[in-house]
């Protein structure tokens, strides 16, 4: 997929999918920042236990608030 001017990617904290901001399914913002979802059930994961997920967001090279 091309990326438009100004687009960028960044990783479903959950499943570790790549996505961008017009590619997501979902979003949902946690402790003022924007996390983007590959799909509902992964948002849904990260809204019940997100602290969980912030470690392993980590691996993936995006740096939490």
């Amino acid at each position: 997929m091309k990326q438009e001017h100004g687009e960028r990617d960044f990783n479903d904290p959950v499943c570790g999918m790549t996505v961008s901001h017009m590619s997501a399914a979902e979003e949902l913002v946690y402790k003022d920042k924007i996390y983007y979802f590959c799909a509902r059930i992964c948002r849904d994961a990260f809204e019940v236990e997100p602290e969980k997920y912030i470690p392993h967001h980590r691996q993936y090279g995006m740096k939490p608030s």
